[in-house]
């Protein structure tokens, strides 16, 4: 139920920032535009967001069974009784990946090409079982509803330069000058909607998952080193988009600062560790660390065998 509430709360607050910016732009006029906006985005963002995500992204679904990575999400979903997702791989060299679907039922994870080139199987596990965490508590439905609707926000930011000169605005010039300073800020706090406590309860539930802790924190590390290093042109371009990845794909973000859409990955792997010497007993009621197709993984090879 507080999902449902989070999500009902968030689709509020977006809807009055549409309104408040439509009376900025063109008065009442503009609040009515903004409103007949404001509801199509929802219900387009409710049935369609993971969707709209995913082909921004230009990502490709990967239908074949023997590949390791549909093995190991496949391997994990059953695991921990989930169904199986749609997996996708993203053509990006920077290593990342991210969850996306209103609920399990019709959830999907996708990974880019530099996460599988860089990583080992166990790593990659760790981070399929991250984003799982997320498809099993249902963040991936708010996730993907604001980045869908914060994008809408900023996209005020370029009508403004059109409307600001729209008579009816009770603001004029002003309003327009007002708009491409807000509009930005506003999609900025919309991503802060999003608690950086999910990180942290996704990658204590994706250890419990994937059985050992130790894989997430590895991978945490290789994720935190290449984003980086490696660009990720299609989020820099859409930075709406950016909370939805295990890690920050932008360059210019501050870790732990105010406005930072993730936790400091330093803290979530020392968090990790910490689990190291409690996950046995828990996964003692999981059915103990999970096997798969990982399990004889050489823990220092990379990303040869998910170019398969």
């Amino acid at each position: 139920m507080s999902n449902y509430f989070r999500t009902a709360l968030l689709l509020a607050a977006l809807t009055a920032i549409f309104m408040v910016g439509g009376f900025l732009l063109a008065g009442p006029q503009g609040i009515v535009i903004a409103l007949v906006v404001a509801a199509g985005i929802n219900l387009f963002a409710w049935w369609n967001s993971g969707s709209a995500v995913l082909r921004y992204y230009r990502a490709r679904e990967l239908n074949d069974p023997t590949h390791p990575l549909y093995r190991i999400v496949a391997q994990l979903a059953d695991r921990d009784g989930l169904p199986m997702p749609r997996v996708y791989i993203i053509d990006n060299p920077q290593p990342n990946a991210f969850a996306t679907g209103r609920g399990p039922s019709n959830a999907a994870v996708a990974a880019t090409s530099g996460l599988l080139q860089l990583m080992n199987e166990r790593e990659v596990a760790g981070v399929m079982a991250h984003e799982l965490a997320h498809v099993k508590n249902r963040d991936t439905l708010i996730m993907t509803i604001t980045a869908t609707f914060a994008g809408a926000i900023s996209m005020l930011a370029n009508f403004a330069l059109f409307f600001g000169g729209n008579r009816n605005s009770p603001f004029g010039l002003i309003g327009t000058i007002a708009m491409m300073i807000l509009a930005p800020l506003a999609a900025m706090l919309v991503q802060m909607a999003i608690s950086r406590n999910r990180e942290y309860q996704a990658d204590r539930e994706g250890a419990l998952i994937c059985g050992d802790p130790e894989w997430l924190a590895s991978a945490l590390e290789k994720l935190e080193a290449g984003t980086k290093r490696i660009d990720n042109q299609a989020a820099e371009h859409n930075p709406a988009t950016a909370h939805m990845f295990i890690v920050n794909p932008l360059h210019t973000h501050k870790h732990d600062s105010l406005f930072s859409t993730h936790p400091n990955t330093a803290n979530r792997v020392a968090r990790l560790r910490q689990m190291s010497g409690n996950i046995g007993k828990s996964t003692e009621n999981a059915g103990g660390p999970v096997a798969g197709p990982w399990s004889s993984a050489n823990p220092g090879s990379g990303g040869p065998w998910a170019r398969k």
